[in-house]
């Protein structure tokens, strides 16, 4: 029987064996917004999850993004905009009418609206915010002052609280004839009347208890909470180490004013490790795969002309030996495999070093232990290697010393770069700069100069050849 095509796939129809969205289900959504038919658009796309309505937006061509959210009205589900990148968001909102964007973030926790409207000129928050009821506008602009990458931009200001004199039955009526709670929440929250915390109450510990016990007695004070202005990798760390689910967030005056779940946590995570990923490859940390040629371009030249900088430098230091190369020019053709086993040594610290930076997994406390392990771990991959790369040297051109020559300088370079890759990203983090972003040029000259410096420079003696 032939498939309706006004009727959506399950959620499972719509993606292929790799996980895609499958492309026969982009041209029944694109030929529906070609004909204007937003009745044909909805049957196929209003009960999509949201994290697949942006996987379908995104896989759009960018002039049929806005005409998908305005065909579907208000079945658009907003929080599909909190799953594509920056620059697709940013485009949308741009041609979506103001009074559109805000009956849109009207319908989404205040976690996910302020997610929206973060990346948006100040204009453009204010046409938005100023249609929103007072209380819902107060809400978010004040979530808004919080620092970038705080707590305070993460939490939903939606949660459950009540006083110490409650008692779990007071509790348990006032969730069940509330109308307006939160979606989703696993503790209630206890606050004395100049809304300071006082402890946590989780749902499991509430529903266990006698109605005539009161929530104080239930209580934990020393819930672990953390402050609005926190940097959201902490709150990832702290969410990690003590496996919490939620945590309440509090103001200078330890105030409740909001909630951190678990999820707002993961996307945090993904965020930060996608960001460490690109630094390392000196990709600029907001560089999205929707972004215009020139503004990956103009990210990606800072890093190009910084390696640029040390092959000069490393260029200098073979110049030094040009009359070596000259008498042996079998020094030139062994001199790319020294750079290259250093460059990847370096690298192969580097990458561990700063992450273990990021996760506060190294610190003052073991970074000597740790420095001597990544040291001897050099060195015995350059006597491992001097042995392979000497025998080589050996077959290849016929000269017993040669092998000797490059067999030291291996053991010179990786244990250079061992310690390079280590330190280095440790002198950056104590002078206030990000050892993801910088680490890169450095640990590449260190392993190029004193690659191209011991293997020439051994060379010279060994050889007599100046």
């Amino acid at each position: 029987m032939r498939e309706d095509s006004n009727v959506a796939p399950s959620p499972e129809g719509i993606r292929d064996a790799e996980g895609a969205i499958r492309s026969d289900f982009i041209a029944r959504i694109e030929a529906a917004i070609a004909k204007r038919d937003g009745r044909a658009l909805r049957a196929l796309a209003s009960e999509l999850h949201e994290a697949d309505t942006g996987d379908l937006i995104e896989a759009l061509a960018p002039d049929m993004r806005p005409q998908l959210v305005e065909l579907m009205g208000t079945e658009f589900d907003f929080t599909a905009l909190t799953e594509v990148d920056d620059t697709v968001r940013e485009e949308i909102l741009e041609e979506l009418p103001s009074d559109a964007v805000a009956e849109g973030v009207r319908e989404l926790d205040s976690d996910d609206a302020v997610y929206i409207l973060e990346d948006l000129s100040e204009r453009e928050q204010a046409e938005i915010l100023d249609q929103l009821p007072p209380p819902e506008r107060v809400a978010l602009e004040r979530s808004l002052e919080y620092p970038d990458d705080s707590a305070g931009r993460r939490m939903q200001t939606e949660f459950i609280a009540v006083p110490p004199t409650w008692t779990v039955g007071h509790a348990i009526d006032y969730m069940r004839e509330t109308v307006d709670l939160p979606d989703r929440f696993f503790e209630l929250y206890v606050i004395d009347s100049g809304y300071r915390f006082q402890g946590a109450v989780a749902l499991d510990r509430l529903l266990r208890t006698k109605r005539p016990v009161p929530v104080s007695a239930l209580m934990d004070p020393d819930r672990r909470r953390v402050r609005a202005t926190d940097d959201q990798e902490e709150v990832a760390r702290l969410f990690e180490r003590y496996n919490l689910i939620a945590a309440p967030v509090v103001d200078d005056g330890d105030r409740l004013v909001g909630v951190i779940t678990v999820d707002d946590v993961m996307d945090v995570i993904e965020q930060e490790a996608e960001e460490d990923i690109k630094a390392l490859g000196g990709v600029a940390r907001g560089e999205e795969l929707s972004d215009s040629v020139w503004s990956i371009a103009r990210g990606r030249f800072p890093w190009l002309l910084a390696n640029l900088a040390t092959a000069l430098l490393a260029s200098w230091v073979i110049r030094q030996f040009e009359g070596s190369i000259e008498k042996m020019v079998s020094l030139a053709v062994l001199m790319p495999i020294v750079a290259s086993m250093g460059g990847n040594a370096g690298t192969q610290t580097m990458t561990v070093a700063v992450r273990a930076l990021a996760t506060r997994e190294l610190g003052d406390a073991n970074s000597l232990r740790v420095a001597r392990r990544e040291l001897l771990v050099g060195i015995l991959n350059g006597l491992g290697f001097a042995v392979i790369m000497g025998a080589i040297a050996i077959a290849w051109f016929q000269v017993t010393d040669l092998g000797l020559v490059i067999g030291l300088a291996m053991i010179c370079v990786l244990a250079a770069a061992a310690l390079g890759g280590f330190v280095v990203p440790l002198i950056l983090l104590k002078l206030g700069v990000d050892p993801a972003v910088s680490s890169g040029p450095f640990v590449t000259t260190i392993t190029d100069v004193v690659g191209f410096f011991s293997f020439l420079g051994i060379a010279t003696l060994w050889f007599g050849l100046r």
